[in-house]
């Protein structure tokens, strides 16, 4: 009778220590939760790894990309360089070739004046009239001037002009009243220029205020 009495009542009754089974519950949780631990620890490892391939497959797809971008890009740059050493020799070519030529007629043309010097020197001897050697000397010097105006040389503008530093040297200064400060009152040397730039400013006289 005690016996039963005392299974059957030992889990309703307070007052009988029940500690022998509450160690077996705690236990029991024990277990649980280390199999529950341990399943998610398997289901981890199971799943990392996948996850690890993913991403190294990600670096990796990135890395190759990256790779034949600057390939590209090295070869863009090579390319672009042999293109400029190629456009480089031309215009030396070119720029050697346009000396080269560009003395060639400069020379013809001054060679046909130098002829007809040379003529005028010889007949020099056998005239006798003033007047026809200053036509002679005249039209020599025109035959000049017409050849280097045919070859891009053009004399600068100076008397009257204002004075210009780009164009003109002045090497004097008169004080007057007749022309407007900085007026070119007269030319010392001639200056010329071919196309747009100077070879060689003209040396003038400035007017100044008194």
């Amino acid at each position: 009778m005690k016996n039963f009495f005392g299974k059957k009542y030992d889990k309703g009754n307070p007052f009988v220590d029940g500690s022998e089974n509450k160690g077996d519950e705690t236990e029991t949780m024990t277990e649980e939760i280390k199999e529950q631990d341990n399943e998610i620890v398997e289901e981890t490892q199971q799943e990392t790894p996948v996850e690890d391939v993913q991403q190294e497959e990600v670096v990796e797809s990135e890395t190759d990309k990256l790779k034949a971008d600057f390939d590209n890009l090295n070869n863009q740059y090579l390319r672009l360089a042999a293109d400029f050493d190629n456009y480089r020799k031309r215009q030396e070519q070119e720029r050697e070739a346009l000396l080269k030529y560009g003395k060639q007629e400069c020379m013809k043309k001054i060679i046909e004046v130098v002829d007809n010097f040379d003529r005028a020197v010889q007949s020099v001897e056998k005239i006798d009239n003033v007047e026809k050697m200053k036509e002679t000397f005249f039209v020599l010097n025109k035959q000049l001037i017409d050849s280097l105006t045919k070859l891009g040389l053009e004399q600068i503008e100076c008397v009257g002009q204002k004075f210009d530093p780009n164009l003109h040297e002045a090497v004097m200064q008169t004080p007057t009243e007749e022309y407007e400060e900085d007026t070119i009152i007269n030319e010392l040397q001639k200056g010329y220029k071919l196309g747009d730039k100077v070879l060689r400013a003209s040396m003038v006289n400035v007017a100044v205020k008194q």
